[in-house]
């Protein structure tokens, strides 16, 4: 009986990191009202052990120096192509939770939620740690 309890959360345990590994990589955003896609976001895991995004190329606008002029301290003014919006996200259960999610249009932070669901991204970022208050963002391969 207890070898079949180890085995059950063995198999467990690969299918979360299974889940993890398959959201690092490259994902393109889409705009919600048009449908557009709008950048490139690279999701990484850092030599602290969480999880962190970064706009790695801007595919709407043809302005390579957009910076994010509504950011307030170290990323006021920083160039949006190359900035850290996924923050210090942690593994759970197949999912990213925790962190902070930076939204460079009104340069502010979010609690976030990263998971798959039909093989594309979900992002919720939300005003509350329970992810009551905010929106769905879904992102591509």
């Amino acid at each position: 009986m207890r070898k079949s309890i180890f085995i059950l959360f063995a198999l467990l345990a690969l299918h979360a990191n299974a889940q993890i590994s398959a959201i690092l990589g490259d994902w393109r955003t889409v705009d919600d009202k048009t449908g557009e896609k709008r950048s490139v976001v690279t999701i990484y895991k850092g030599s602290d052990g969480l999880y962190y995004g970064k706009i790695s190329k801007m595919l709407m606008y043809t302005e390579l120096d957009l910076k994010c002029d509504q950011c307030k301290g170290e990323d006021h003014n920083k160039p949006i192509e190359g900035l850290v919006i996924i923050r210090g996200m942690k593994a759970e259960n197949g999912e990213l939770v925790g962190g902070k999610v930076l939204d460079p249009e009104s340069g502010k932070f979010y609690y976030g939620k990263i998971y798959l669901k039909d093989g594309k991204l979900v992002l919720r970022g939300s005003l509350d740690k329970l992810g009551f208050l905010g929106r769905n963002q879904t992102w591509i391969r």
